[in-house]
């Protein structure tokens, strides 16, 4: 084929069947949706696209910046179509999560702001979170940007109600499938495939997977992320089903070794939550049924997360003390303690506070005298033993108190004998009134 633009390869992706060995369905055709074969690698090419090409030149005359709340696909995607139109690109998120990703934004030459941000997803109605701010500034008449905004805006959703849906119907030969399987991140993709593919048929089911609660798999929300506000719609699922960080990985395993297919941790999250909940239903069917997910980007952008996540795929040793390798038991034994009590036992005990929020989000407001280790460099440094000394009690915090309850656990069980969690973390902490200080 011949295009005049790389944009005009956005779309019209393969639909590929899962070999039933491989899943081991006996009624269910399996079909994957690679999204991951658009030009500039993921799903969010057809959303960035849509978004933005009716707004670039009268950005250009107007020496606009096209900016994006993203720290992940869609702003790859923007930066790229950005730059082809001579514009610069804006990445602003509470922090960057993927080393490679960020690598490459710099690489296309676009700026990013990290805001002290609570959570991976911008939460709209949440009107102290600095990015929730700074989104309600871009969207102020006069402003020097272009901005997109994935979160609420109705063509994220239109670029696969009117593309991606329409074309599983067409690869299926005029049918839709009976089940839609999608991971939930702004929700644009299963929103708008669900609904081209409802239109056409009112009886497909369709599955929404978020994340488990305190697991980062890129490109998902946690099930304490979803907020019924932007483009999400409860009502688009029958079904909100969470899927674990080493389940995506087995997923994506399977996708790449088996397959054949270079699918990241969401596309192993998708298969992995569609095989799960398929296998339920498999068994009393009596005609053949068919099932789609989407593989929404490739694996090579998160080589670093798996290393951190699972060294031995890597061909490095396991991590012995890693909060991954924790159990539901150790983490519900660990120690916690609410806001008042942690007020008096700063007052009586004086223990070492800390603060497991990025930089950002510890220089707007901490909790006086505590000291500031980012969550992953405090995993780090576990890796090596116990940090602290035994007889130096530790009180750690996080933004809404779930991170730091694993660590919690994680250095209960490496032998710290007074190691406390601060319930509901540093927003309790700000509600109750409690004082906070700012660098």
């Amino acid at each position: 084929m011949k295009y005049d633009s790389v944009t005009e390869a956005i779309g019209n992706t393969p639909l590929v069947r899962i070999d039933p060995d491989v899943h081991g369905l006996r009624n269910i055709d399996l079909y994957a949706k690679l999204e991951m074969l658009n030009p500039f690698g993921s799903l969010k090419d057809r959303a960035a696209w849509n978004m933005v090409r009716d707004g670039l030149s009268g950005a250009k005359e107007r020496g606009e910046t096209v900016v994006e709340l993203s720290s992940g696909n869609t702003a790859k995607a923007l930066a790229l179509i950005a730059g082809m139109h001579g514009l610069p690109f804006k990445s602003v998120t509470n922090r960057m999560r993927i080393p490679e990703v960020k690598d490459l934004l710099l690489l296309l030459g676009a700026e990013i702001e990290e805001l002290p941000g609570q959570t991976e997803c911008l939460d709209p109605t949440d009107t102290d979170d600095p990015l929730t701010l700074f989104h309600q500034e871009l969207n102020r008449p006069g402003s020097a940007h272009l901005h997109t905004d994935q979160y609420f805006n109705a063509l994220n959703t239109e670029a696969h109600a009117t593309g991606t849906g329409p074309e599983i119907i067409e690869d299926l030969d005029g049918r839709a499938p009976d089940w839609f399987i999608a991971c939930v991140g702004t929700a644009g993709s299963s929103t708008g495939v669900a609904r081209a593919l409802r239109e056409h048929d009112p009886s497909v089911g369709v599955v929404g997977l978020v994340g488990q609660k305190s697991d980062f798999i890129p490109g998902i929300r946690t099930v304490d992320e979803v907020q019924e506000v932007g483009i999400f719609d409860p009502g688009t699922y029958d079904t909100l089903e969470s899927v674990s960080a080493d389940e995506a990985i087995e997923g994506m395993l399977t996708l790449l070794r088996r397959c054949g297919m270079l699918a990241g941790p969401t596309g192993g999250a998708a298969y992995y939550g569609a095989v799960r909940h398929l296998r339920r239903l498999d068994a009393a069917l009596t005609e053949r049924r068919t099932a789609v997910f989407i593989v929404c980007d490739r694996v090579e952008s998160y080589l670093g997360y798996l290393r951190q996540r699972r060294p031995d795929l890597l061909g490095r040793p396991p991590v012995k003390n890693s909060v991954a390798t924790l159990t539901e038991e150790e983490i519900r034994a660990a120690g916690v303690i609410d806001v008042s009590e942690a007020r008096k036992w700063i007052a009586t005990e004086r223990p070492l506070v800390v603060d497991l929020r990025g930089p950002f989000a510890y220089a707007a407001l901490h909790i006086d005298g505590s000291v500031n280790i980012v969550d992953e460099i405090f995993d780090d440094l576990l890796r090596g033993g116990l940090p602290f000394s035994r007889s130096q009690p530790v009180l750690l915090a996080c933004p809404v108190g779930e991170k730091s309850v694993r660590y919690a656990a994680l250095l209960t069980r490496m032998g710290h004998p007074d190691v406390r969690s601060l319930t509901g973390g540093i927003v309790a902490w700000r509600d109750a009134g409690a004082p906070l200080v700012r660098d």
